[in-house]
């Protein structure tokens, strides 16, 4: 019987990458989880079926754009009609939109701004009612380094990500009295499909500036966060970097 045998938690954008890590670390811990999705139907079935295989007692695949808030509740509330509760939330449904300031466009600007952080409150404003009722509950956004040390580039990402941290020392003042604890998780250059795309020569240029001499495996950030919800019933409102010391 796994450690989070009995907890039911919902992962937001996590039918690939860092999001996909988490569910099945959470999964093969004894988590029931719920695989949320915008587009990537079959990636999310798929897990699915790989949660029910690896020690996953119970997995389901929501469609929800958690960037609209009325979708992001309805994420919530098929949850708990279909569980009957939700101990975890994992917010790390993201995108990317880069370009140097001169060439953003408004548009750019706020679709990242709501997928990236926008979306956060929204699924905590639905899951509360929920958290406060049971007096417990464990919420972990996913940020990253550059929103705490910026990036060329990257100012919607970087804008957004920064505010992740900053919300998440709020809800955690705010949702103390209820048991409740709230974490980031701040992830460095993550080898994902993302990265993938990267250059080779610029791959080059980002390992340089990593003190390990290596780009982080989408585990890494996803045993951070099993960490913070199996062990860290004392931890809230902190950000823990994962990140190979790009950023200290």
């Amino acid at each position: 019987m796994g450690c989070l045998h009995n907890k039911i938690a919902v992962v937001t954008g996590s039918a690939r990458g860092i999001g996909r890590a988490i569910a099945e670390e959470l999964g093969s811990h004894g988590a029931t989880v719920v695989v949320n999705y915008s587009h990537s139907k079959e990636a999310a079935e798929e897990l699915v079926e790989v949660l029910l295989r690896n020690g996953a007692p119970h997995a389901l695949a929501i469609r929800a754009d958690v960037s609209d808030p009325a979708q992001a509740a309805e994420l919530i509330a098929r949850t708990i009609d279909t569980f009957g509760r939700l101990d975890i939330l994992v917010n790390n449904a993201g995108i990317t939109a880069d370009h140097a300031m001169k060439n953003l466009s408004i548009d750019e600007w706020d679709h990242v701004i709501q997928v990236d952080l926008s979306s956060c409150f929204y699924t905590v404003k639905a899951a509360l009612p929920y958290f406060t009722r049971q007096e417990s509950g464990q919420i972990v956004n996913i940020s990253s380094f550059v929103g705490e040390a910026g990036n060329f580039g990257q100012a919607n990402y970087a804008a957004a990500k920064a505010g992740i941290v900053g919300f998440t020392k709020t809800a955690a003042l705010e949702l103390a009295r209820y048991n409740v604890t709230v974490n980031a998780v701040c992830p460095g250059f993550i080898e994902t499909a993302m990265y993938a795309t990267v250059p080779e020569n610029l791959k080059e240029v980002i390992l340089k500036r990593i003190p390990l001499g290596r780009a982080g495996k989408p585990q890494d950030v996803a045993r951070a966060v099993r960490f913070l919800v199996v062990d860290g019933e004392y931890i809230t409102g902190q950000t823990i970097n994962v990140n190979g010391g790009i950023y200290m």
